[in-house]
């Protein structure tokens, strides 16, 4: 009887193979989505600092734009704006990868500007 058993259990695996392995990839694929939108936040976490302090050390607008989209992904937008007390980069991208996905990656930085000190010359 041991053997009828044997041959009823025929074909299960290759039928639960077929369930499991679209599973199994579609999780794959999942998590390495996942990981290039955490990729991507961190790059335009990186290029908002970065901008942010460019602009509060006073930098010329198109030098804090350079220094923001060096950081930031490609084709990312760039919004600088400047207040008395603080500067505000907003970095906002779609990686090339992730077209896809139905979102922008966004991160923000705000800095209080700094006050720049000129060289005085003295008049004798």
């Amino acid at each position: 009887m041991a053997g009828c058993e044997r041959r009823a259990d025929r074909g299960f695996v290759t039928a639960e193979s077929a369930l499991v392995l679209p599973v199994l990839v579609l999780f794959a694929t999942a998590l390495v989505w996942g990981l290039l939108v955490v990729a991507a936040q961190i790059q335009c976490v990186d290029a908002a600092r970065a901008g942010a302090r460019a602009a509060a050390r006073q930098d010329p607008p198109d030098a804090v734009v350079a220094v923001t989209r060096e950081a930031a992904p490609p084709g990312a937008q760039v919004t600088v704006s400047r207040g008395e007390q603080q500067v505000r980069v907003v970095v906002v991208a779609r990686p090339r990868l992730l077209q896809g996905l139905p979102f922008d990656v966004r991160e923000e930085a705000v800095a209080a500007v700094e006050e720049t000190v000129g060289w005085v010359r003295e008049r004798r």
